[in-house]
């Protein structure tokens, strides 16, 4: 399955010496880790965030999201992100923010 390699780009820009991160490929897509954590990734050309529990509620409120059902169950720590959502830097590196904020309050593995 293919990712949006544009959008992959830019999350590398949003990432590239703010954080130590490296890329994997998950859920048929690209996933971005830190601290061995995945904190956003792509699948097609739709943002996986890791938003946590505590905040997928809110994050469901925000225009254009969904639940992530990858699995055919919903994900209660991650949404999509529809691409018309992210499309100046500051959208995107907003939802970068809020998932690597989440992934750096876990333990690193």
């Amino acid at each position: 399955m293919a990712y949006d390699e544009g959008l992959a780009h830019r999350l590398q820009g949003c990432l590239e010496g703010k954080v130590d991160f490296t890329t994997k490929k998950m859920f048929g897509g690209l996933a971005f880790m830190v601290n061995g954590h995945m904190a956003v990734g792509i699948v097609k050309d739709e943002l996986c965030a890791r938003v946590g529990k505590a905040g997928w509620q809110d994050a469901l409120k925000l225009p254009g999201t969904r639940e992530m059902d990858f699995t055919g169950r919903s994900l209660k720590t991650m949404v999509y992100v529809d691409q018309n959502e992210l499309q100046s830097d500051a959208e995107l590196q907003g939802w970068v923010d809020r998932c690597v904020g989440f992934v750096l309050s876990l333990p690193p593995k």
